[in-house]
């Protein structure tokens, strides 16, 4: 799967509730962050666990300021995140 996105990049973490397991954390759901690195190609762990598809996507280091997150500043938060999770941030971009 090619690669959406670059460093530098701002994106939106999808507001989704799937059933089963996921490995976006609630907390980055809805949010905004910024693409800090590419990791490569990465099995989607939710997709492994409910359909066996091991099919590789590109995984993100995404930087969430904490304000965006928890309303308080100072610092940052940077999650790995999979292709499939994110969206361009359309609205700042």
């Amino acid at each position: 799967m090619a690669e959406r996105f670059a460093p530098g990049d701002r994106v939106v973490v999808r507001l989704d509730d799937p059933r089963g397991h996921t490995r976006a954390p609630r907390y980055v759901r809805g949010r905004h962050g910024v693409v800090v690195e590419v990791h490569g190609e990465h099995s989607l762990p939710d997709a492994v666990v409910a359909r066996g598809d091991a099919t590789p996507e590109p995984v993100y280091a995404v930087r969430f300021d904490a304000v965006e997150l928890w309303g308080a500043g100072g610092h940052g938060v940077t999650v790995n995140l999979w292709q499939s999770y994110l969206q361009p941030d359309e609205v700042t971009a």
